[in-house]
């Protein structure tokens, strides 16, 4: 992403913490993305930078006024002023989609129940090749793999981790575990912390999650979510992944590196 549109995606970022998130904003603004998505002609128009920027807001009020709530229609004009292409207006859409269900689970207290249980629930599809085949054959409807989600997860966790599980469903960058872990970083984010997983041979006892969040905090300069799995396979130790650096002090770990050196 280029650093116009990152900033841009920043400004939309704002305007959305400006409002009075509800519980259908989210709804409205995936509707709006599905609806560019399957009508390259529109995406275009609203994205055309030769275009003055009031005719293409007036475009997207023409559209949506009358069948979506203000807020939506304010923060789709806001994105279609900026100079975004094609992939980064829906893209930058979604996100806030994305933001409002964690906003209206953070009004719930419920902000790091949801971040846990899109983890969980991540884990259990990967751990499951019959299960990921299910949820992510792309010859079956998108409708039929969401109610699979939604049997799953429906009455076991909270409505926005049902509502995000079935949405990453439509994987729009193709890749259902890469949404869903997109989902609990923007979870993370809202309270400026970073995702740690940290795989272990048995289960950390409070005392040490403790240590090595505060370990990790003071390594990255914010707080850090420990999400944990435990994987007998790697004999001891701890392995640590935070973004794209990897910490390794398993046993199996140090072994690899010693038959790297003298292999």
């Amino acid at each position: 992403m280029s650093i116009e549109s990152e900033a841009a995606v920043a400004e939309l970022d704002a305007a959305l913490d400006r409002i009075q998130v509800s519980d259908g904003l989210a709804d409205e603004l995936f509707s709006v993305v599905d609806l560019l998505d399957a009508t390259p002609a529109l995406r275009r128009a609203l994205t055309d930078p030769s275009t003055p920027t009031e005719r293409r807001q007036a475009l997207a009020n023409g559209l949506l006024q009358g069948k979506v709530s203000e807020a939506t229609v304010g923060l789709v004009a806001e994105a279609v002023g900026k100079r975004l292409g094609h992939r980064a207006l829906t893209d930058g859409l979604e996100r806030q989609a994305v933001r409002a269900v964690l906003k209206v689970a953070e009004g719930n207290n419920a902000l790091d129940e949801v971040e846990d249980q899109l983890f969980r629930f991540g884990r259990v599809v990967e751990g499951d090749p019959a299960l990921r085949a299910a949820i992510t054959d792309r010859s079956s409807t998108v409708d039929r793999r969401q109610s699979l989600v939604d049997s799953l997860l429906g009455g076991k966790a909270t409505a926005q981790t049902v509502q995000l599980a079935k949405r990453a469903v439509a994987a729009r960058d193709r890749n259902f575990s890469r949404t869903l872990n997109g989902y609990v970083e923007g979870a993370a984010a809202l309270r400026n912390r970073v995702i740690a997983t940290v795989r272990v041979a048995r289960p950390l006892e409070l005392e040490q999650r403790q240590r090595l969040q505060a370990a990790l905090a003071g390594q990255v300069g914010r707080d850090v979510a420990i999400q944990e799995i435990v994987d007998p396979q790697l004999i001891g130790g701890i392995r640590v992944e935070l973004g794209d650096e990897v910490i390794e002090g398993t046993v199996a770990g140090r072994l690899d590196q010693v038959r790297r050196q003298f292999g």
